[in-house]
């Protein structure tokens, strides 16, 4: 077993690394490619980060491509992306055209990798239309769809459809967010990585280190919310809910912490609507954070007393899945991929408004023991559910199953 497949099993158990050892048997000097938008920011990018070389450790010949466009080609999937999670949004004749050309350059710079994979996983709605441009492909193309795709606007979603019918495959998230495709779906939900610097145990001193940095009062309860300033993310309830608790709490601090991503153009209108929404008060720290800045999300997380991730649509949230990890109590919004995790009562709270959310920040600021006990469930439950070894173990399964053309049963022998 190599360095990497010793520390994995230290975290998730020796077991979970002989089952990943026996499925990648019949995968062994097989080509994969993952293809999605952006190398820094957003929960893809972090995954493929750590699951690429693990999949190479393992003996498959894993490799990450990131496809490349202008602000106009951002602009349009970010429409997309919007539009796919329900806003009944209008997309530019030109700009659905711009699509597809952004699209074909980046099939002929990837063309001779992309054809020549056996199997290649496309990201989200961005590279959708890289299969239209690989007519020569001899592998088995899978879509990724990483966002709530259960209600999605309609004509969008057809223009983003007629790409991803001809893949061999589809993944989502949840069962709700499946679209019907005539080709087979699965349901494989994201994951963390434990060894990563966003969620490895870190020292007290550079706890406190974050702590001073920020000016964050070591005696006053805080509550924190990390993710990319957008509207689905709903920081200005967040605010709200702070505000509501924060009469009752008068020394009641919050961070929220983001960052950008170079396939989203409107983080800075949204960051700017946040920082009207905060005013003057400076209890509240709004937190514009560089894109490898793992280590200080970490910190800040393990610093709150609780974490909030109050989306109002959400693919699946792994800022939650990162809190659970560290033992915190989540109030997370009762939407999409945030259901899977935070379990009432138990790992957390689901909410629906800022009422809602600043009255489970009150009742838990007034109940420590419980909120300890929440902590141990949540870490427990991310253990068994959500870590980086599982979602490879699935990925794995998929490949297989398609691999040997089956259906609706995978025979895996020892």
């Amino acid at each position: 077993m190599t360095s990497m497949l010793e520390s994995y099993a230290a975290v998730a158990g020796e077991d979970v690394i002989r089952h990943l050892q026996q499925l990648t048997r019949p995968l062994r000097g097989k080509t994969m490619v993952h293809v999605n938008s952006t190398r820094v920011g957003g929960g893809v990018a972090e995954i493929l980060e750590k699951m690429v070389p693990l999949a190479r450790e393992l003996g498959i010949d894993a490799r990450w491509e990131v496809i490349t466009g202008d602000s106009e080609f951002y602009q349009c999937t970010k429409s997309l992306h919007n539009a796919i999670q329900g806003n009944q949004i209008g997309i530019p004749e030109t700009q659905l055209n711009h699509f597809r050309e952004v699209n074909e350059q980046n099939a002929n710079q990837l063309r001779p990798i992309l054809e020549e994979a056996d199997f290649v996983f496309i990201h989200d709605p961005q590279p959708a239309a890289l299969l239209q441009y690989c007519k020569e492909r001899k592998g088995k193309w899978i879509w990724r769809c990483h966002i709530d795709a259960s209600h999605p606007y309609r004509r969008p979603w057809r223009f983003v459809e007629q790409f991803v019918r001809g893949y061999d495959a589809s993944i989502f998230s949840l069962p709700q967010f499946v679209q019907p495709m005539p080709h087979p779906s699965y349901i494989i939900s994201p994951s963390i990585d434990p060894l990563s610097d966003k969620n490895i145990d870190l020292p007290q001193e550079e706890l406190d280190s974050v702590r001073g940095y920020f000016g964050i009062d070591p005696d006053a309860p805080m509550i924190v919310q990390v993710s990319r300033f957008d509207r689905f993310k709903d920081p200005v309830g967040v605010i709200e809910a702070y505000k509501m608790a924060k009469c009752y709490i008068p020394n009641l601090q919050m961070v929220l912490a983001g960052g950008s991503a170079t396939d989203d153009p409107e983080g800075e209108a949204v960051l700017n609507e946040v920082r009207f929404a905060a005013g003057d008060d400076p209890d509240i720290k709004i937190l514009l954070l560089p894109p490898d800045a793992h280590r200080t999300i970490n910190a800040l997380q393990r610093l709150a007393d609780i974490v909030l991730q109050k989306s109002t649509k959400e693919g699946f949230g792994l800022t939650v899945t990162e809190a659970l990890w560290k033992g915190k109590p989540v109030i997370g919004g009762d939407t999409g991929g945030i259901r899977l995790q935070v379990i009432n009562f138990h790992t957390g709270f689901l909410v629906n408004t800022p009422e809602g959310a600043s009255l489970r920040i009150r009742y838990l600021l007034n109940q420590r023991q419980k909120m300890e006990e929440m902590g141990i469930k949540g870490k427990a439950f991310v253990r068994e559910n959500f870590l980086l070894t599982r979602q490879l173990r699935e990925h794995l399964t998929l490949m297989v199953a398609l691999q040997h053309h089956a259906n609706d049963r995978i025979e895996v022998s020892g």
